[in-house]
């Protein structure tokens, strides 16, 4: 009986061995349903960027007739700002297949908006991104700014540092040093890229409150957690669109 425990001992551990080595690599909980978010930025030439901007928020209907516009900024600063971003949102994959075959389609968008202000525009950039299972699209209480973080985390997932990451966030939050709008984990583009997107009311705010939650011991610690499993961070200060609903 001895020997034939051992035996057992000795077969079952290759496999238990690989059961734990192929999870560190799995992604973690990820959103049931099959809404995601298509992340754009637009490099447009600086000469061009109001005539453009004013041009999209003329024909900015003809656009949201298809597909729900979450948000529209400019880049205030944090590197190039010759740029705008938006986030538009779609049920599933054959939803956006759908709404980009029916632009391609409209007369009216071809010709008043998209032909005439391709020329405007430098270089695009899209993603297609999930929020977090355990965040929503938040409201912001009234207009103000929004600052997008981006993270590059180290290769391996949520699985490796999600439960870091959730706690550095709800840290900020649970503080109220930023409203927290959307977090959003990247499926087609860098991958390992996580966006957080932040509300608050003015750039003097947010500094306030940057310098505040560097004093907060609660803060600090989740931080210093989280930062284990950072390469890069990014911090770019958006100003809302008039034509854009989150304000």
């Amino acid at each position: 009986m001895l020997a034939l425990r051992s035996c057992l001992k000795k077969a079952l551990a290759p496999r238990a061995l690989a059961t734990q080595v192929c999870s560190s690599f799995t992604t973690g909980p990820r959103q049931t349903e099959g809404i995601f978010y298509e992340f754009c930025t637009y490099y447009l030439k600086p000469s061009k960027m109001k005539e453009f901007l004013h041009n999209f928020k003329k024909r900015v209907h003809l656009r949201t007739a298809h597909s729900e516009l979450v948000g529209y900024w400019s880049v205030d600063f944090g590197g190039r700002t010759d740029r705008v971003f938006h986030i538009w949102k779609y049920d599933n994959f054959a939803h956006r297949t759908a709404v980009y075959k029916a632009l391609a389609n409209n007369k009216e968008w071809q010709e008043q908006f998209f032909i005439p202000n391709l020329t405007s525009i430098d270089k695009q950039e899209t993603e297609i991104v999930y929020l977090v299972p355990w965040c929503k699209i938040g409201k912001p209480p009234k207009k103000g700014v929004y600052e997008l973080v981006t993270f590059l985390m180290k290769p391996g997932g949520p699985a490796l540092w999600g439960d870091a990451f959730e706690r550095a966030v709800n840290a900020h939050e649970n503080q109220d040093y930023a409203t927290l709008i959307g977090v959003f984990h990247t499926e087609y583009g860098t991958l390992n890229r996580v966006h957080v997107l932040w509300w608050m009311e003015n750039a003097d705010v947010r500094a306030a409150g940057r310098h505040r939650s560097h004093d907060d011991s609660r803060v600090v610690s989740t931080v210093r957690e989280s930062v284990n499993y950072l390469d890069i961070q990014q911090n770019m200060l958006l100003i809302p669109e008039p034509f854009s609903p989150l304000k």
